[in-house]
């Protein structure tokens, strides 16, 4: 369920963004985007470049026999796709990928920060659709997707064999229509259903405020072209008059964004002339992004993260753990440690590829690709964080047994009704546990749990999670700023 803090509104009222696989692009991204230029290549893939006669001949010839032998006419737009999306494919990487017009149109707006979707970042994982992050405040977030959760399907729709962009294109559907996802998670044994609705959003990135206490709290949502300058805003805001005791930026679930963006940001706190970040290309080159006017702050500095937080996050908290004294607390972070470039202008068609061209590496020199960047402090969050939505298609009663239940048990219990156990079978125990709480919330005490129990539930869910004293990370993050 993974409500948080500000971030949970009306769950049944779900608005919905769908965006690409995360991304970390580089420096150079709106160059690349605007004039087509690409960044220099070795001697030896200079002279690759381009087919030889023997491999041209061989695509044409295929091409040929499609057009004239295939069953059924055939598009070659299409086909030309398929080829380029094949290529792409066969790198075998989740994070090069190829665009067709509409997605490519799709991709520019995240970047820009302006999205129409699920509001989950995607990628594709051993051939499996799977969810990087649910974007801070959106439907994905609201209705329980989590870092890790696997889509098994979309509207009844199985994505097994789609290529991420076709996946993509069975989330993604017109503003007020329902997604239907079907998700397998770590820990459950069954797939768990949730349901969203499509809409537009246009995001805001960053959220501050200042404590009575002196400790500011700076939330970064994604790292989208305008996150730096308002980052900067806020962060001058909160130290006006010398009044910060203490910073928490907190970037859990944020899913990454643009290489500047991070560098930028960083810059506020890592001394003139340090490394921000590492960037080594295929041949072993590393070029530093380095602090030009940053300056040590005198306050304590922590970076609250999540298993959700990835790429431009992970950049952040490597710098400034490595080079700022920051403290780092929650989760380990998701671990992504790739740069991509998109290319579009030279394609000439509206279609964009992105593709990874180097690794980055933190300022000590540490690559954390599918490793993750581990927290000075580990806080879990309580289970009830991540309790499944629970989606009926019949009442749960005595002797059921079922992930629903399990989800059942789970609120039960961080609601302060003991269910006595959590492995999904609705036991004795639990149908007491379900007739008090039906008491206390003025329904009747049948010790089933039906739709309006269902309902009640997630409510008094959502009214538990809101209170931002149950935010344990937050909490301990805050003690962590507040030390000196």
């Amino acid at each position: 369920m993974q409500f948080r803090g500000r971030t949970v509104v009306a769950f049944v009222l779900l608005t919905m963004i769908a965006t690409m696989a995360i991304t970390l692009t580089w420096a150079d991204q709106r160059m690349l985007r605007d004039t087509g230029k690409r960044p220099a290549v070795s001697a030896a893939a200079a002279e690759g470049k381009g087919f030889s006669k023997e491999e041209l001949s061989k695509m044409n010839t295929v091409l040929d026999l499609i057009e004239t032998k295939y069953v059924h006419e055939t598009d070659r737009n299409k086909l030309v796709d398929g080829a380029v999306r094949g290529m792409m494919t066969a790198l075998n990487d989740p994070y090069s990928v190829y665009m067709e017009k509409d997605v490519a149109q799709h991709f520019s707006e995240t970047i820009e920060g302006s999205f129409t979707g699920i509001g989950a970042e995607v990628t594709m994982d051993k051939g499996r659709i799977m969810i990087v992050s649910p974007i801070k405040g959106s439907p994905a977030e609201r209705a329980g997707l989590m870092a890790k959760d696997v889509v098994v399907s979309v509207n009844g729709e199985k994505l097994d064999g789609l290529s991420l962009n076709e996946a993509v294109g069975k989330i993604r559907g017109p503003k007020g229509s329902k997604a239907k996802l079907n998700i397998i998670r770590s820990g459950f044994s069954e797939p768990i259903e949730l349901i969203l609705v499509r809409d537009d959003i246009d995001v805001e990135t960053v959220y501050a405020k200042k404590r009575d206490d002196g400790i500011g709290i700076i939330e970064i949502r994604q790292f989208s072209w305008n996150t730096a300058e308002r980052f900067k805003e806020e962060l001058a805001r909160l130290e006006e008059n010398n009044g910060l005791k203490g910073l928490v930026i907190d970037v859990r679930n944020d899913p990454g964004g643009v290489l500047p963006v991070v560098v930028d940001i960083a810059q506020s706190f890592v001394p003139k002339g340090e490394t921000i970040v590492q960037v080594e290309d295929r041949d072993g080159k590393r070029d530093a992004s380095k602090s030009k006017d940053g300056i040590a702050k005198n306050y304590p500095l922590v970076v609250l993260m999540n298993k959700g937080s990835a790429s431009a996050s992970e950049i952040l908290a490597g710098a400034l753990k490595e080079r700022a004294n920051a403290v780092l607390v929650g989760e380990t972070t998701f671990g992504k440690g790739t740069v991509q470039v998109s290319y579009n202008k030279s394609l000439g068609d509206g279609s964009l590829v992105k593709m990874t061209i180097a690794k980055w590496l933190t300022p000590d020199g540490n690559w954390i690709h599918e490793k993750g960047i581990k927290p000075d402090i580990e806080v879990q969050p309580p289970a009830l964080y991540n309790a499944a939505r629970l989606t009926l298609a019949e009442p749960l009663r005595k002797d059921t047994l079922g992930e629903q239940v399990r989800s059942v048990q789970v609120m039960l219990s961080g609601l302060g009704y003991d269910p006595a156990r959590k492995d999904g079978y609705f036991s004795d125990e639990t149908v007491q546990a379900v007739k008090s709480f039906q008491s206390d919330a003025g329904l009747s005490s049948t010790g089933e749990v039906d739709a309006k129990t269902a309902e009640a539930l997630e409510r008094a869910v959502i009214k538990w999670l809101q209170d931002e004293g149950h935010d344990l990370q937050m909490k301990e993050a805050i003690q962590a700023a507040g030390r000196k």
